[in-house]
């Protein structure tokens, strides 16, 4: 069975590191990004499962990188992460096709259950 695999989008080195690591772990193929350019780049190249994208990126926001990712591949799964307080563009995340949304800090423990839930729910 193919690995499923998974990139970060966020611009903050700490979150990218951290995530790569726990998820790794589980078992994905990891991909991560620093800026909108590089994620889509990925996108094309590597086609993820799933994104966990990063709400505010310098250059290209995670509304704009959501838009475009899903032009790409409307497959892809899309898992927003935000700073406290963006309600409103979480909703316009949501109607581009976001599955969900976690505010930092977020707890890592949902949040690997959470991509888990994505990821495993397709195996057939």
């Amino acid at each position: 069975m193919d690995k499923k695999k998974v990139l970060i989008v966020d611009d903050q080195n700490g979150i990218r590191i951290l995530l790569m690591e726990v998820f790794s772990s589980e078992g994905y193929d990891m991909f991560q990004a620093a800026n909108g350019r590089l994620a889509l780049e990925v996108v094309q190249n590597n086609s993820p499962d799933l994104v966990l994208l990063d709400m505010k990126i310098p250059g290209m926001d995670g509304l704009e990188i959501l838009k475009h990712i899903k032009e790409i591949n409307a497959e892809i799964k899309v898992i927003m992460m935000t700073a406290y307080g963006e309600l409103d563009m979480i909703k316009e995340a949501t109607e581009l096709g976001a599955l969900m949304h976690f505010t930092k800090p977020f707890d890592i423990d949902e949040m690997r259950v959470a991509v888990n839930t994505q990821l495993r729910n397709n195996t057939v």
